[in-house]
C-alpha cells in the first residue's frame, strides 16, 4: 500500500485531529482494498481521527522476486497485515477503517478483514486497473456492497465508462475520483459508500446477501 514515506506526491493533510470520545455505542466497519500501491495506507492515514496503526515494513530484495512493483517502483514499504484508522460519526456511533494488504501474498487475511464490514471501498490505480480484479471478485463473492475510487496519481487519464468497462463495473456501483492524500477528498468517497449503502437496503430486490465466512 502507498504511505507517506513511498508516495512521491507531497502530504496534503494538514489538521489537527480532534480528541476522542470516551465510548461509543456502536461500531462500523468499512474496509479499503484494492492492488499493490493504489494508495490504502494513504487514505487511511489521511481520513482518520486517530493516529493509525499499520504494519509497515520496508520493502527488500527477497520481495522482488514475488511482487510486481512495476509503476510503482517508488515504493519503499508495504502493508504486511492491514492498517487501522477511526472516525467518530456522533455521540453513539464510530466508525473503524480497515486498509487489506494489496500483495497477492496477503490476500489470505482479505476474507477476515471483510467479516462483518458494513461495506468497501475498491482503491484504483488507473495505471494498473487489472489489479483491481481480485478486490472486486472477492466483494461480490462475499456479498459486500462497494464503490469504486480512482486515486489521482496523473498521468493519462481515463473516461469513467472506459474504467466502468475495464473492470466491468455493474451500472448500480457508484465510481469516483478521488486524491488519497486529501482528507476531504477521502471523506466524499466515504460519504458515497455509505449513501450507496443505504440506497441498496431501501431496496430489498438489491439488498445485498452476504456469505458466511
Amino acid at each position: 500500500m502507498d504511505s507517506a514515506t513511498s508516495d512521491p506526491r507531497t502530504d496534503t493533510v494538514t489538521e489537527s485531529r480532534a480528541p476522542l470520545g470516551a465510548s461509543a455505542d456502536n461500531g462500523l466497519k468499512i474496509v479499503v482494498v484494492g492492488g499493490f500501491g493504489a494508495g490504502k495506507t494513504t487514505m487511511v492515514r489521511s481520513v482518520s481521527e486517530i493516529r493509525p496503526l499499520n504494519t509497515e515494513e520496508t520493502m527488500t530484495q527477497a520481495g522482488e522476486a514475488v511482487d510486481d512493483t512495476s509503476g510503482v517502483s517508488a515504493k519503499t514499504s508495504t502493508t504486511v497485515a492491514f492498517d487501522f484508522g477511526r472516525i467518530t460519526l456522533d455521540a453513539h456511533n464510530v466508525l473503524y477503517l480497515f486498509g487489506a494488504p494489496g500483495q497477492e501474498r496477503f490476500w489470505f487475511l482479505w476474507d477476515r478483514l471483510f467479516s462483518g464490514t458494513l461495506g468497501a471501498v475498491v482503491l484504483v490505480d488507473t495505471r494498473r486497473i487489472d489489479d483491481s480484479w481480485y478486490a472486486i471478485d472477492r466483494l461480490e463473492k462475499h456479498g459486500t456492497p462497494f464503490i469504486v475510487a480512482c486515486n489521482d496519481f496523473g498521468g493519462a487519464t481515463f473516461t469513467p465508462q472506459a474504467i466502468r468497462e475495464a473492470l466491468d463495473l455493474d451500472p448500480h456501483v457508484p465510481l469516483v475520483n478521488c486524491d488519497a492524500r486529501s482528507r476531504e477528498s477521502s471523506k466524499i468517497v466515504l460519504i458515497t459508500l455509505v449513501e450507496h449503502i443505504q440506497n441498496l437496503y431501501a431496496d430489498p430486490a438489491r439488498a445485498p446477501r452476504q456469505e458466511l465466512v
